[in-house]
């Protein structure tokens, strides 16, 4: 929904009063690096982009949006895979890139207290020389920010042991559509009243902006060594991921590559893949050296057991650098081959895997497109990359209907349409496949709580109850949706 003319000037004019001439963005040109997070394929331009640099410059630019009823964006590194900081166009960007500034870390509890744009490896750099680190590392980590993580739950290698964004924060304080600040959470283990921390975390920029988080902080682990394990059937890597699980072993992390993103990765990467193989597994034990000894003599015998090939064992953390290297490039590299690629992002239960890959294997040859596999097989999030050319008619639609399919089948074996990169713009379809009506409601109901002029991210993340039925994915009882109360924003 485009915005009037005489509502256009009002905001810039007020706009102007609280930012510099060189922090308030109004001309195409300017905003073109706006116009899409890292999922390309969608563009759009905002009517202006907004720079602020304190909490109170915030609170100003939100109450002037909420009076004209104009939307908000929040964006962090723009390094998102799901549309959602995709701007609207009747609406503002609300850039915190300069929200950057890392203000406290806490030793004695193992905190840090940040702001939302302050990069997610950037943690880590400033804990480390004092024997600690922030464990979630989504592959972006040098680019992406830490508010860009809270907004989408992301995830990472080292997620499958120490937990998603939301299992390693502690709080978060936001500024809400009226204006007014609010503190989630706290930094004690337990806080009395309904969980809004969790609420908040993935919640995409729908209920608040945040504007300040305490994240948790972790001693560096005594030991770590990685594996390398090669196989000669993906089928027989997916496998073996679930007999590690199954043998009582969390990794701290658990990656698998299959043939095209090996290849892929190792010409970019240089990481000693090998590349006669059709799928290799990583696999990062951490702990003291005991420990580590007993986990990697079961990892091993678990991995011949599952027809590993070659196993190779990285001690030097230069050797673990390079194994890891590879992996951390893969998506960048997988675009080195392709004109285009569709990152999806769905998480199944690890006992799936094989028969997923075999699945998205059919559905590749059926439709002619090819498929880089890569993703954290430890806890099931899959990232099958999508090789097309939108400059080919109809190559991007194809594409589209391609990365649907493969969600619609994480739902069908038991697992959801995302794992760390949200639902944005891109997978909006797909939740009428997710959750029935009732539960779409009450994810209104939530919303409306917080926003009920819906201008916090509009139209992402939740369906409106007609799109769904529009979709056929949604049972509509004579002609009328259920819940006429609660708004179809």
């Amino acid at each position: 929904m485009a915005i009037d003319g005489d509502t256009r000037n009002t905001l810039i004019f007020q706009l102007s009063e609280i930012l510099p001439e060189q922090f308030l963005l109004t001309t195409n040109e300017d905003m073109k690096p706006y116009e899409c997070d890292g999922l390309s394929a969608y563009q759009r331009l905002p009517v202006a982009v907004a720079l602020p640099e304190t909490i109170e410059q915030v609170q100003q630019i939100v109450k002037i949006c909420s009076q004209l009823k104009v939307p908000v964006v929040a964006r962090g590194a723009g390094t998102g895979l799901s549309g959602g900081a995709l701007p609207h166009e009747g609406g503002i960007i609300l850039g915190l890139s300069r929200f950057n500034k890392i203000l406290e870390i806490d030793v004695k509890n193992q905190m840090a207290r940040v702001q939302p744009g302050v990069r997610n490896l950037a943690i880590s750099e400033a804990a480390r020389p004092l024997g600690f680190y922030y464990a979630p590392d989504p592959s972006s980590q040098i680019a992406c920010s830490i508010g860009g993580n809270v907004a989408e739950n992301a995830g990472g290698v080292h997620c499958l042991k120490y937990g998603l964004t939301v299992h390693n924060v502690q709080e978060v304080t936001i500024v809400t559509i009226d204006g007014e600040l609010l503190t989630l959470g706290s930094q004690t283990l337990d806080t009395p009243g309904y969980d809004l921390l969790a609420l908040m975390t993935g919640s995409e920029g729908m209920l608040g902006i945040i504007v300040e988080i305490v994240v948790k902080l972790l001693p560096t682990p005594h030991s770590v060594k990685v594996l390398m394990a090669a196989f000669q059937k993906v089928e027989d890597a997916g496998n073996a991921v679930a007999n590690i699980i199954a043998e009582g072993i969390i990794p701290a992390g658990l990656e698998m590559m299959d043939k095209p993103a090996i290849h892929a990765a190792e010409a970019f990467a240089k990481a000693n893949y090998p590349l006669d193989v059709e799928a290799i597994l990583l696999c990062e034990l951490d702990g003291d050296d005991l420990e580590l000894a007993e986990q990697i003599e079961i990892v091993e015998k678990t991995l011949k057991s599952s027809n590993a090939e070659s196993i190779v064992i990285a001690d030097s953390a230069t050797e673990q650098a390079k194994l890891w290297a590879g992996r951390k490039a893969a998506f960048p590299a997988v675009g080195r081959i392709s004109p285009d690629y569709y990152c999806m992002d769905g998480t199944i239960p690890r006992k799936q895997i094989a028969y997923v890959l075999k699945r998205i294997s059919e559905l590749s040859d059926a439709c002619g497109l090819r498929v880089a596999n890569v993703f954290h097989a430890g806890d099931g999030n899959l990232h099958p990359l999508i090789l097309y050319d939108a400059n080919k008619p109809g190559e991007l639609e194809l594409t589209e209907k391609f990365g649907a399919d493969i969600l619609k089948l994480c739902v069908e074996v038991g697992g959801t349409i995302t794992g760390e990169h949200g639902v944005g713009h891109e997978k909006i379809d797909q939740m009428c496949v997710q959750f029935s009506p009732t539960e779409l409601t009450q994810f209104f109901a939530v919303k409306n709580a917080f926003d009920p002029d819906a201008l916090l991210n509009p139209g992402k993340n939740i369906p409106t109850l007609h799109r769904c039925a529009e979709l056929g994915g949604m049972h509509v009882h004579n002609g009328e949706l259920p819940h006429p109360e609660i708004p179809r924003f």
